[in-house]
Parts: structure tokens; sequence; C-alpha cells
């Protein structure tokens, strides 16, 4: 294969107003647009192959990843990344993963942003899609008596069988996270995601320890940036399900070594997927670990999030609630070149006519 010299490098804001529907919201994030710091780059091999990296943002600062990745820094996510390939065909695990697939969960259930008329109807998809998913994700943090209303909402719709995860995205201190959750108990969740600040390593340990009695375990990571950090939430006792995020963490090389070690404190890995292509990328990895890693589905699902993939060259394939293995080489993270001229910030078509619409 031809080795090249890089010769040209693009980076481009791309952003989705994800927020006039309330997608994406949160307790910390009331009124995110989904978006990402694009990068192409071609080398001067003249073998037409270029590299595509993206970093998530939730639109606000996509120009500061903007500026560092022209500049040739990189941010969270903003490399372009060779992907785990197509599965091969032959052995016990990757013939499960050909026809069975990864276990998914969908978040797209419970934006905090949804009205009860949306978590109801078109919003969380319970009432089309409760006869295939079965685990589900719901956002709290922002008012507990709110919260209490939502899960009962939910768990009501989904019945007492299915899975119920919650998420308060860091909003919460160590005393106050045990005391909220112990109000949300009766709905039965499996974990409660971000219950603390992602760099409280202790406080985690804290909320995990006292959560115990309550049957409520402990997920985190998607926050975190280099392996040392989960070496130390893993040492400490401080969660039960570790949640790597593909963009977050600086190359798949770093990904890998943070899965190994998942794998030595026997933890499930639970990705985040939740953003701009995250979902694409986060594939490669999570069959990975089950293929050479862990060799376990046992107590493991990736998320999911049904919005944006219909921008992406290669989209992720969902079936029967399972993730199912990519059959294209690269780590799908090319976008449709039309999707990113529309969408791109300011001058894209489509923020051409909002920003036109909020002067007036």
């Amino acid at each position: 294969m031809a080795r090249g010299r890089v010769s040209r490098l693009s980076v481009r804001d791309v952003r989705f107003p994800t927020s006039l529907g309330g997608h994406g919201s949160d307790a910390m994030h009331t009124d995110p647009d989904y978006s990402a710091a694009y990068v192409v780059i071609e080398t001067d091999a003249e073998d037409g192959l270029k590299g595509y990296g993206i970093t998530f943002t939730l639109g606000k600062g996509t120009e500061v990843d903007w500026s560092r990745e022209r500049r040739g820094a990189s941010g969270d996510g903003g490399r372009s990344q060779c992907g785990v390939g197509p599965v091969g065909q032959a052995g016990g695990k990757e013939e499960h993963m050909l026809t069975g697939g990864y276990p998914a969960y969908t978040t797209s259930c419970a934006w905090l942003g949804y009205s009860d008329d949306t978590l109801k109807q078109a919003g969380p998809g319970l009432n089309r899609r409760t006869h295939v998913f079965h685990r589900f994700k719901v956002k709290v943090g922002a008012d507990v008596q709110d919260d209490v209303r939502r899960c009962r909402l939910i768990r009501d719709m989904i019945g007492p069988e299915k899975t119920l995860m919650m998420d308060a995205n860091q909003r919460w201190d160590v005393p106050e996270a045990v005391e909220w959750m112990s109000k949300l108990a009766e709905f039965k969740p499996l974990w409660i995601e971000e219950p603390t600040s992602p760099d409280d390593i202790l406080g985690h340990a804290a909320i995990s320890k006292a959560l115990v009695p309550l049957g409520i375990g402990v997920a985190t990571g998607e926050q975190c940036h280099n392996r040392v950090i989960f070496k130390q939430l893993l040492q400490a006792n401080a969660l039960q399900f570790l949640q790597i995020d593909s963009c977050r963490l600086g190359s798949v090389n770093e990904n890998l070594s943070v899965l190994l070690m998942a794998k030595k404190f026997g933890i499930p890995v639970c990705p985040h997927a939740g953003g701009v292509g995250l979902c694409e990328l986060v594939q490669h990895l999570i069959i990975f670990d089950y293929i050479s890693v862990s060799a376990s589905l046992d107590n493991r699902m990736c998320e999911y999030v049904d919005h944006l993939h219909e921008h992406f060259k290669y989209p992720v394939r969902i079936q029967e609630a399972s993730y199912m293995p990519p059959m294209d080489a690269g780590y799908s993270t090319e976008m449709k070149e039309e999707s990113v001229k529309k969408h791109q910030y300011p001058d894209g078509e489509v923020w051409k006519k909002l920003l036109a619409a909020q002067k007036n």
C-alpha cells in the first residue's frame, strides 16, 4: 500500500438543531444542538483514500475544537481512526455477532426536555418499540418530584419486567445523589449513571457503597479521557458498569487498554453512544470486546439513540434491539457530504434559515 504525507486537512463545524425537539436534553444540558468538529485528512499518496474524524460537542464550543484541530491539536475525539473492519465468518462468537448482534438499550425514550405527551407518543417510541427494546434509560436530576412522576410514567409504560436505567449527567454532590436515588429506588433502576462529577473517584465510590442495599449500581466513564482515571475508578470499586466513549478517549488503543482493565476487574463495559456518530464508532469497540476480550454478554449492553444516523455514509444497523456488525471496512466515521454542507455552521442552508428566523 502506498504511503504518503498529509497534504490536505479540512475541519468543518457541523451542527444539528436537536434542541428544537428537546432531543439530547438532560439535567446539565437543557437545549443542546448535537454537533461535531468534522475532520477530513488526505495524503499525497494519490490512492484516493481519506481519513475521517469527529469531535462530538453540544453546539456551543464546536468552534474551539475546530480551531484546535486546524492548528493540528487533537480534541477529545478529533482523530482519524481505523476500524476493526468487517467481522470474520468463522468461530462461535463471531457467528453469534453476525446472527444475533450485540444488545442495545435506548435513551431516546426519555430526554429531560420531552413533555408527557411526547413521552407517551413519538418521543420515547415505547408504544412502537416495546416489543423490540427491553432496556430503557431515563434522564433525571433536575427536580426530584418531577423525576418520581416521570419515572413512574415510564415504568408503567414499559412494565415491571423490562430493564430501566437512570442518568443524572453529573448533577449531584455525593449526599444529594444518595438521597435522590433512595427516592427513585422504587422504580428498580439497574444503575444510576454519572451521579456526580466525573473526576470525583472517591465520591463515586461512596455513592456506589451507599446504593448497594438498594440494589442500584453506579455507571460512569463517558467523560473520562484516559485509562488512568478508569484505573482509579476500578481500584476504588467506584462503579459496577464501565462506560467508555469512543470520542472522549484518545484513540482506539486507549479504548482497548480500558477494555482489558475492565476484563481484569470483572466489570462489564456498557459504552456511552448518545451523540453525533458515537453509535457508528463504538459498534467496532463492543464487537471487539466481545470477540477478543470479554467473551461475555452478561450485564452488557450498548447505548443507542435513534437520531442523526441518516447523515452518515455507513450508518449503524439495529435489529431486534441489537447492534449488527458493520460489514464495511473502516471506523464508520464518514458523513454524507450533502448533510455536512446543509448543516455547516453558520453558513449551511439549515442554519441560515434558523439564524434568520431568530433575528426576526
